[in-house]
């Protein structure tokens, strides 16, 4: 594997990591109601202010991860290669 090949790896995570980060960020704010409705079924007892407490920090957290492990990899590989 050379340094090219874990280049283009490395983009195309950075490129579908915050695909995703940006779809669920927009879905959540957009319609927060509705997402909570959609998962009542499975967290029957949950409250609005929970769920919205669990969201952020899962968004935070994915945040974070995508940082760490897709971009900063990406970026140190664009600057030595």
């Amino acid at each position: 594997m050379d340094i090219q090949m874990l280049k283009d790896f490395f983009m195309w995570c950075s490129i579908i990591s915050c695909s995703i980060l940006v779809f669920w960020t927009v879905i959540f704010w957009i319609m927060p109601d509705t997402v909570l409705k959609s998962q009542k079924w499975i967290f029957p007892t949950i409250t609005k202010e929970q769920y919205a407490l669990i969201m952020y920090s899962f968004i935070g957290m994915f945040k974070i991860m995508f940082i760490i492990f897709n971009l900063i990899p990406y970026l140190v590989l664009l600057i030595i290669a």
